[in-house]
């Protein structure tokens, strides 16, 4: 079986592998429930300009120099508009840019609208940037009010065979371990509690 962050990796590396020696960036973020109140959109578009960074050298002092300024300012953080600026104008320097985010709906709503609406944003002022977003579908509903027209929503549905293998490779990894610490009953039990929970999703 393969979950959320399984499937991004995969993304990533299939790209990864894909762009090798290319001008092409790929850029990821992974959204943690345990992490919601740092992940403000201000935070993970800052993340992104540091990832972009990495590889577009004739940027790095520009992006320092702005940094550098804030500071100046009055101490205060780059604000989302200004991270925003320097995101596209950094991304403008290469081919092809994938911004992969894995599990959206761990973001707090508010955070996860303003991100949303900023990604509308990168997409619209850089057409070289494509994006790859995963979520419980619970967002769809957001994923079209904030992309409309701007991306393809594919609905992924679990296969119980796939859940069923895994599962039980699981449990025999245990077993191997520690063949007294369950039961054939309990076996039996996880591997109908986690399938009949799949048909919920």
């Amino acid at each position: 079986m393969l979950t959320r962050n399984c499937v991004s990796s995969l993304v990533i590396d299939t790209l990864c592998e894909q762009a090798c020696g290319q001008n092409i960036a790929i850029l990821s973020l992974y959204c943690d429930y345990q992490a919601q109140k740092d992940q403000s959109a201000v935070n993970m578009i800052g993340s992104l300009v540091r990832q972009v960074a990495l590889g577009a050298v004739g940027m790095v002092g520009e992006i320092r120099d702005a940094f550098e300024k804030s500071r100046r300012g009055g101490g205060k953080s780059l604000r989302l508009p200004e991270m925003l600026e320097l995101l596209v104008k950094t991304i403008g320097s290469f081919e092809r840019v994938y911004i992969c985010v894995d599990a959206m709906d761990e973001l707090l709503p508010q955070h996860r609208s303003e991100l949303l609406r900023a990604l509308r944003q990168i997409i619209q002022e850089a057409p070289n940037t494509r994006l790859f977003l995963t979520g419980r579908p619970h967002i769809r509903g957001e994923l079209d009010r904030h992309l409309a027209g701007e991306a393809y929503l594919i609905h992924v549905v679990p296969d119980k065979g796939d859940i069923a293998i895994y599962l039980s490779r699981k449990m025999d990894d245990d077993d191997a371990r520690d063949p007294d610490l369950m039961t054939e009953n309990l076996k039996n039990d996880i591997m109908k509690t986690m399938l009949e929970k799949t048909s919920e999703m």
